[in-house]
């Protein structure tokens, strides 16, 4: 079997583990006394990201390059990310309700890759001259890994908002260490929801733990204990992984400026690609900000986590396709 072949084989199997892998996920959330589907869940993407990286390995022997000059491979890559970043946040939230909503991410891209590109689009090609540089590793790598990193960020808090869908929760307290804020308690979670049920005023306020503030309108007695623990964990490691996917954000586009130097004489040009660059980093600066300088925790910041996924699509596909700029090399990314 040559490389080709063998590439060709093994996105075909990535996007069918995936897809699998999806449905054992959700699956598992409809019947969450099934004991073995979240470890073969976990399995699941497990395999998908070690085929992913056979697969982008197998390109790099076989073009001599790193596999991230066009659409087909910056796609595998990607997938290939958000697979590690599942694994990750799985492993910290000790839930395999992550995988409800990160499998599907990871599924549609290797299923747009290999199903939907033609041929000539997933073929290797020599480089073009621009991106002879060991630039193409330094630069790219990190600005695909923190595209993958934020997807995976964005879509957590994405599926906090529509775990508290209707329930204005406001949670404001640390959002560093043990004693910030846990909602997991479900004795303070239920005295919560009994005061709520019981006091006339419009907020019920309650103290948890030494820092945080819970503040719940009357509505919002409708929240189970369990949806709040679900909601709790899922902004908890939300911002985990975007407090990751933010320095990478960070580094990849400081050496992508010094590639630029190099390149074009100009540290930045204001390329449509750039500017989106720096749109994304500002949206995820300031989701930061909103939870490290003001305390936030709840809907507020995931709302702007959400504009970050939407962002991060338009910087990573929607500039090239709508736009020309020194960052066009056909479907380079």
């Amino acid at each position: 079997m040559n490389l080709v072949s063998l590439q060709n084989q093994l996105d075909n199997i990535s996007f069918g583990i995936l897809l699998l892998t999806m449905l054992i996920y959700w699956v598992g959330a409809a019947f969450p006394k099934i004991p073995f589907l979240p470890n073969l869940g976990t399995t699941g993407m497990a395999i998908a990201n070690l085929c992913m990286a056979t697969l982008l390995g197998a390109r790099w022997i076989e073009a001599g390059y790193f596999p991230l000059s066009n659409l087909y491979e910056s796609l595998f890559f990607l997938a290939w990310g958000v697979t590690a970043m599942h694994l990750f946040a799985e492993s910290i939230s000790r839930s395999a309700l992550v995988g409800v909503v990160t499998a599907p991410v990871a599924m549609l891209i290797t299923a747009f890759a290999a199903l939907k590109l033609p041929g000539d689009m997933q073929a290797s090609a020599p480089l073009v001259p621009a991106l002879k540089s060991n630039w193409l590793m330094m630069h790219v790598s990190v600005m695909m890994l923190s595209y993958a990193t934020l997807l995976v960020g964005s879509v957590l808090a994405i599926a906090f908002l529509f775990v508290t869908r209707g329930q204005e929760i406001e949670l404001r307290g640390s959002s560093f260490g043990g004693n910030g804020y846990r909602l997991t308690s479900s004795l303070a979670t239920q005295n919560v929801v009994t005061a709520i049920s019981t006091e006339p005023l419009s907020n019920v306020t309650t103290n948890l733990g030494n820092t945080a503030v819970l503040e719940l309108p009357t509505m919002a007695a409708a929240l189970s204990p369990q949806r709040l623990g679900l909601a709790d964990t899922l902004d908890n490691i939300s911002y985990r992984i975007i407090g990751l996917g933010f320095p990478l954000l960070t580094i990849g586009i400081i050496a992508g400026g010094v590639w630029a130097n190099e390149a074009w004489g100009s540290y930045w040009s204001w390329d449509p690609k750039e500017t989106w660059a720096f749109i994304l980093w500002l949206v995820f600066a300031a989701y930061l900000h909103s939870r490290i300088t003001k305390g936030w925790q709840g809907r507020k910041p995931a709302i702007l986590a959400a504009l970050g996924f939407v962002v991060v699509w338009v910087c990573y596909l929607g500039v090239n396709l709508l736009g020309k700029g020194l960052h066009s090399y056909g479907w380079f990314l």
